[in-house]
């Protein structure tokens, strides 16, 4: 995807999967007549922590980051256990969640809270055709690979085989308990990391977006809700960066390694986890724009001219419209000089860009270029006011 959104509704395209998916929500009452043993709770909780599993370490930390290396028999069965949750194919998982990262919480992500709201991050965009777009040329080291394209194809099989099995064995109950119940929970779970991890948490790196660090959906997620640390440095195989941030998946990955069916684990260089890692001219600009778009630049102008009022007495609006014109005809860069004296102070910025962001060397020139940006805005909106003049 690499337009904003047009609109957040709901394709008819994409009907039978919401009729699939309200089933399948739906199917979970079906406990009512079953009934729910212990065995069949241990199948779920077993079901959920292995396919958890299937998305962290085989979606998100493999197919999406190459964190780790594996041989094409392990890679190809990471991909079945991940589609085994029914959060469609391996590819076309990898490329979207890589689109994310390029395009974290700006207008671009069809997933951010920021821009399209928390229902819509959590599950809406999941049935909005532009939304689901993803560009398979993000993921060409895997497009090599028959099966994988085969698999991604039929999405849909690996999911279907343990259903049918975990019925055929265990019956209604563990079915609906064991497969349904767990699925479910799997899915929101999931859903929850592009949700409530970019609205709740804290942030100890400074990223450019809304990624945060959450311990309770750290656990829930087997270690995907350091979501900040993964935001600041996507490469590594662990996310808990600290000792204390428990990081199952990385724990399992360190196992696998050690009966040799990964290897090469990527781990945080001592710079990356100091947080010393220089932030890039793309991330100020970011940040920049961010804090600058904090401040209303439409009331900033509505000061402006209250001011001019009380300093005026009886003058008309046209008058005010009348002295902006004449400065602008002096050049933008005199009015940048005029309006600076209008925005915010260098204190006040800084002290919102310290509440609201990570703490970084850079913050001081961050802050100047929100100020700029901030007074670039004011000018735009005083430029159509002088025209009519």
């Amino acid at each position: 995807m690499d337009t904003p959104l047009s609109s957040r509704r709901i394709d008819p395209a994409s009907w039978p999967m919401l009729v699939l998916f309200i089933t399948i929500h739906l199917a979970c009452l079906g406990a009512i007549w079953t009934g729910v043993s212990w065995s069949d709770v241990s199948l779920c909780l077993a079901l959920y922590a292995i396919r958890m599993f299937g998305v962290t370490g085989g979606y998100h930390r493999y197919f999406a980051h190459r964190a780790y290396k594996t041989g094409r028999v392990m890679q190809f069965l990471l991909a079945c256990l991940a589609q085994s949750s029914l959060q469609s194919g391996a590819l076309w998982w990898a490329a979207k969640h890589r689109d994310h990262h390029k395009h974290s919480d700006t207008p671009l992500d069809s997933h951010s809270p920021r821009h399209y709201g928390f229902w819509f991050s959590h599950l809406g965009w999941i049935f909005n055709a532009q939304a689901q777009q993803a560009d398979y040329a993000r993921v060409p080291e895997f497009l090599q690979y028959p099966e994988l394209r085969w698999l991604d194809k039929h999405h849909w099989i690996p999911g279907t085989v343990l259903g049918l099995t975990v019925f055929l064995v265990g019956g209604w109950s563990a079915l609906i308990v064991g497969f349904f119940w767990s699925t479910v929970l799997l899915w929101h779970a999931t859903f929850c990391i592009n949700s409530l991890v970019h609205v709740f948490g804290k942030q100890r790196y400074l990223t450019g977006d809304d990624s945060r660090n959450n311990w309770l959906f750290a656990l829930l997620s087997l270690g995907e809700g350091w979501h900040n640390n993964h935001h600041y440095y996507m490469a590594s195989a662990r996310q808990g960066f600290k000792w204390w941030e428990i990081d199952i998946t990385w724990y399992v990955l360190l196992g696998l390694q050690k009966l040799g069916l990964v290897s090469e684990l990527r781990d945080p260089p001592a710079h990356v986890l100091a947080g010393e890692r220089p932030l890039t001219e793309g991330l100020k600009e970011r940040v920049a724009a961010h804090l600058a778009h904090s401040f209303c630049a439409d009331r900033i102008v509505r000061r402006m001219q209250k001011r001019w009022a009380e300093l005026n007495p009886g003058a008309s609006f046209d008058e005010w419209r009348r002295r902006w014109a004449e400065q602008l005809a002096h050049g933008r860069e005199h009015v940048v000089h005029l309006v600076h004296a209008e925005l915010p102070s260098f204190d006040q910025l800084y002290r919102r860009a310290r509440r609201n962001f990570a703490r970084t060397p850079a913050m001081e020139e961050i802050v100047l270029r929100a100020r700029e940006k901030l007074a670039q805005a004011v000018i735009a909106r005083l430029e159509p006011v002088a025209v009519r003049a």
